[in-house]
């Protein structure tokens, strides 16, 4: 007996629970008024599909003036990405603080040396003679390379720098990293060459965290000047990192993410990976996990771009829900508002954010156009794109921040102590 043909449904199944639906956008690429609209319409499916919840989560974080940390490892400055991408986004407002690397520091002195006519870095095929570049004196990071002697005079650089007084003595990282970038703007300016990212730092008062500090050449010319003064070379040599009142310094912004900024939240943008994406995660747990601070939160929004696949378990691959159980992402919105997407963000972020940046000159147009109350009463979230560019000034901040951080430390005196106290197996 042949079975009968069943009925089509009068109406479409509903949606499985868990597994909302979603209509697919797609519109004809030429109908698209700027990259904004392009990332919102023409992705719709596949690995585009990730860019674009991508783009969306971004475009929430900020129209909700949610301050943004940013963890970038990778070669952004030797590369010139700096220039491209990252400094345009810093000069937005939206930006908190900076997790990086100390090469990424080192490099980005390279250009500002001598009298800038050409740039020292210059490109190379991928699949270069390395044997012949070496012998050639020439350094090469993928498809970057340089003169040997670019190292030379910028240990020559970094060694002056180190030696001056006003570096003669103990601080943060972040306080190094702000003075050295006024030091380099200083040397751009004098040698007419473009921008840094530490003196763009440096000029919009945007602390740079260094996780790793000892894995890098900076740290390197340091412990050369420290030998120096061992071997009674150089006695007067004092400078010193203070990594635990950095560690305190990245929880007081974080503290104040949380409690003092309007929105009472942070979002983070993870670029690469590695120890700067561990630094910037590690304010929660410092907060709450270790000091037993109450009510602290991680980020509502997290957005992280790396080539690492989950399946190597490494912190770089682990996707945000994994950070929801240790507490680094907040539990209960990770699932709107937080997505990791395998992909070398060197090939995305200048879309990404030119797009961002398409979406800001739209409402500023608009702003002009109907007035700027009018436009916030209309357009809830262009408050958050149109946001002081002066942005947050944090390590204009960072001794109040961090005295306000010490009074909670302070109140929680009984905690603390009991925390001391363990049964130890004996020696």
């Amino acid at each position: 007996m042949v079975g009968k043909m069943p009925e089509p449904p009068s109406s479409p199944p509903a949606a499985c629970p868990g597994n909302p639906r979603g209509p697919v956008r797609a519109r004809r690429v030429d109908q698209c008024r700027d990259l904004g609209e392009l990332f919102q319409n023409c992705l719709p499916a596949f690995g585009g599909a990730y860019l674009r919840r991508i783009f969306g989560i971004l475009d929430q974080a900020i129209g909700l003036g949610c301050p943004i940390t940013l963890a970038i490892a990778g070669p952004v400055t030797v590369s010139a990405q700096h220039r491209t991408w990252l400094i345009p986004l810093l000069e937005t407002g939206w930006v908190a603080y900076l997790s990086t690397t100390d090469a990424v520091c080192y490099h980005d002195g390279h250009r500002s040396l001598h009298p800038y006519q050409e740039d020292p870095v210059h490109e190379v095929p991928l699949n270069s003679d390395d044997g012949a570049l070496r012998s050639q004196g020439t350094i090469r990071v993928t498809d970057m390379a340089f003169d040997e002697s670019v190292l030379f005079d910028q240990d020559r650089f970094i060694s002056a720098c180190l030696s001056l007084p006003e570096f003669q003595r103990k601080m943060t990282g972040t306080e190094f990293r702000n003075r050295l970038g006024r030091i380099y703007g200083v040397q751009e300016q004098a040698n007419h060459a473009p921008e840094g990212l530490l003196a763009a730092c440096h000029r919009l008062a945007v602390p740079i965290f260094v996780g790793a500090p000892g894995d890098g050449s900076i740290f390197l010319n340091s412990m050369k000047l420290w030998a120096m003064r061992q071997a009674g070379l150089l006695p007067d040599y004092r400078f010193d990192l203070d990594l635990h009142a950095e560690i305190f310094e990245a929880c007081a912004y974080h503290f104040w993410g949380l409690f003092e900024n309007p929105v009472q939240a942070l979002a983070t943008v993870i670029l690469g990976g590695g120890v700067p994406k561990n630094y910037n995660l590690q304010p929660e747990p410092a907060l709450g996990q270790v000091l037993g601070l109450p009510d602290i939160r991680g980020y509502m929004f997290d957005v992280q771009i790396v080539t690492a696949p989950v399946t190597d378990g490494s912190l770089s691959s682990c996707p945000p829900a994994e950070g929801v159980t240790w507490g680094k992402i907040d539990k209960d919105l990770y699932k709107q508002t937080t997505e990791s997407m395998q992909a070398d963000y060197s090939m995305v972020m200048p879309f990404l954010v030119k797009a961002l940046l398409d979406n800001r000159q739209r409402y500023a147009d608009m702003a002009q156009g109907e007035g700027t109350e009018e436009l916030f009463r209309r357009e809830p979230r262009a408050r958050g794109y149109l946001r002081a560019p002066t942005g947050y000034r944090l390590f204009e901040q960072r001794d109040r921040l961090t005295g306000k951080l010490l009074e909670e430390v302070r109140k929680n005196r009984a905690w603390l102590l009991e925390t001391l106290h363990y049964p130890l197996a004996e020696v």
